[in-house]
């Protein structure tokens, strides 16, 4: 089952591509309820069929998004390469290993983008690229239940010239997207879920990657489990669980560019890159 925000309000998918409206369900409820699948099964028994453009939108309406990183053996490597100049390499391969992990805000609601809005690229960096991740929808009590897919888009040389840069190089206007919608599941995805990102750039791949979610280092649990110590979310939240799939040191983006990531299971994520207005 699959939940959407759309401008028509919330519509949910069933496994057999039947549409349904669910104009008197509030989006903040699914994250706000012990049971978001049945919370959806009442409000489709007064649910009408949908058949217009679905028109999503990000899959956030109050909710926070928080982004968990160097969670792969993949991004430590790429973490240490742009900060060894700075001093800073030792601090990922040390969070890599320990017990707590890193976990840093990534977007409020007006900075997330949904399916087909344009990302924007800071005029300040010179080193940009997105992260493709698997993204958890984490109720209010912290229960994990649903999935979707996130870019979350990052400055590489701002963080890699100082760790304490972080919130710049990760942190700005339309720097995280989300979508298509919520995959509403109690189990966990099969290890075998493959994350898939290509990146076209003049009607050609400039760069086409995959890796599956049992290289992870850190289980989604153990990320929610402390993401939730002394943090409450009365809205729930979205919590990015870090990226495998790093382009080579000599990519960044470019206006124009299309970042099309998909997940087995949760259907595509598609944005296209827009320069950001200086200043």
């Amino acid at each position: 089952m699959r939940v959407h925000r759309t401008r028509h309000g919330v519509v949910v998918e069933l496994d057999n591509g039947d549409r349904f409206s669910l104009a008197a369900l509030h989006w903040d409820a699914l994250f706000q309820s012990d049971a978001a699948h049945a919370t959806i099964l009442t409000a489709l028994e007064s649910a009408a069929p949908f058949s217009d453009d679905l028109e999503p939108l990000a899959p956030v309406a109050s909710q926070e998004i928080w982004a968990a990183g160097v969670t792969w053996s993949r991004s430590r490597t790429a973490r240490m390469e742009e900060s060894e100049a700075s001093g800073g390499s030792d601090f990922y391969d040390k969070v890599y290993d320990a017990e707590r992990p890193e976990l840093f805000l990534k977007a409020t609601p007006h900075r997330v983008v949904g399916p087909g809005q344009p990302m924007l690229l800071r005029s300040d960096s010179k080193w940009i690229v997105p992260e493709p991740e698997l993204t958890l929808a984490v109720s209010s009590e912290g229960r994990i239940f649903g999935y979707t897919i996130g870019n979350d888009l990052s400055c590489r040389d701002i963080e890699g010239d100082n760790p304490l840069y972080l919130p710049q190089a990760k942190v700005f206007d339309a720097c995280a997207a989300v979508g298509p919608g919520l995959v509403i599941r109690d189990e966990p995805l099969p290890q075998d879920t493959t994350i898939h990102m290509t990146i076209r750039r003049d009607g050609a791949d400039a760069f086409v990657g995959d890796a599956p979610i049992s290289r992870m280092k850190r289980t989604p649990e153990d990320l929610v489990q402390w993401l939730r110590r002394h943090n409450s979310f009365p809205a729930g939240c979205l919590l990015m669980t870090g990226t495998g799939i790093v382009p080579p040191d000599d990519f960044c983006l470019q206006p124009l560019d299309e970042v099309i990531i998909a997940i087995d299971g949760l259907g595509e994520l598609v944005n296209v890159m827009a320069a950001a207005p200086s200043g």
